[in-house]
């Protein structure tokens, strides 16, 4: 497996240390499928085999927060056919997962704009996230109809809209104020970003939340990524150092200033 990163990625404080929040985009369904010369559904029927692996070894790494994006805004784009065999696959593994991540403490959250879903998967979804919510392990977060710009968008209008009714003063916007209506307020920023398949971009994925975190690129299809491909992602992380805007000599003798 060929990996790389991207240059000058700012890295973790501490070294050796463990990512609280890993974001994935799972990319190479489709390919992996058309090599074996089957129909791209497969692919992603086994791509949904690797997602219960790698919340399984997440679970066990003690890992706080795993975010996958499973389905992006754009997505909408491909065939009909395959958009309407995603949605249905989506149905399926929340109604044969949804006990399997409470009997494992997994807490499921969905986030993106659910109001293109059919009435069937938001009510799937919403069953899911009150199943679990009660749970203590890991988050599992499925980015689904998802895109950053849309996120950093809504979180504006938002913004707005508190503004409008004179509930927050314009001066005094600031990125937490816009940051606690994002997404994924209240959970850690993700630590490291993983994307499989061989592409080297983000993808319209968590822009505002990914400022500082550390990229992972692998050419290993999504339904090939295993927990070894991911110890390899993570044992890079551990060696790496986070500044932040600071100098490393800063950050080895522990200082803020």
């Amino acid at each position: 497996m060929s990996a790389s990163k991207l240059e000058d990625a700012p890295t973790t404080e501490n070294s050796g240390a463990m990512p609280r929040h890993i974001a994935i985009i799972m990319d190479g369904n489709g390919r992996w499928a058309k090599r074996r010369f089957m129909p791209r559904i497969l692919g992603h029927k086994a791509g949904v085999e690797t997602v219960r692996a790698m919340v399984r070894h997440c679970a066990q790494k003690k890992i706080e927060v795993l975010t996958l994006f499973a389905f992006s805004s754009e997505n909408w784009r491909r065939p009909e056919k395959e958009v309407h065999l995603l949605l249905e696959l989506f149905v399926t593994a929340l109604k044969r997962e949804v006990k399997r991540l409470n009997e494992n403490n997994v807490v499921l959250k969905v986030v993106g704009d659910r109001s293109a879903f059919p009435d069937g998967l938001q009510q799937e979804i919403a069953i899911a996230e009150a199943t679990t919510s009660a749970n203590t392990g890991l988050k599992l977060v499925v980015a689904a109809n998802y895109g950053g710009r849309w996120d950093i968008v809504q979180a504006t209008r938002a913004l707005a809209a508190e503004v409008a009714a004179g509930e927050l003063d314009p001066a005094q916007i600031d990125e937490a104020a816009l940051d606690r209506h994002l997404s994924l307020y209240g959970m850690p920023e993700p630590d490291l970003f993983i994307r499989t398949g061989g592409e080297e971009r983000v993808s319209n994925f968590l822009l505002w939340q990914l400022a500082y975190c550390e990229m992972h690129f692998t050419a290993a299809l999504w339904p090939d990524f295993d927990s070894d491909a991911l110890d390899v992602a993570l044992d890079s992380f551990s060696k790496r150092q986070r500044r932040f805007g600071r100098t490393g000599d800063q950050v080895e003798q522990g200082s803020n200033a």
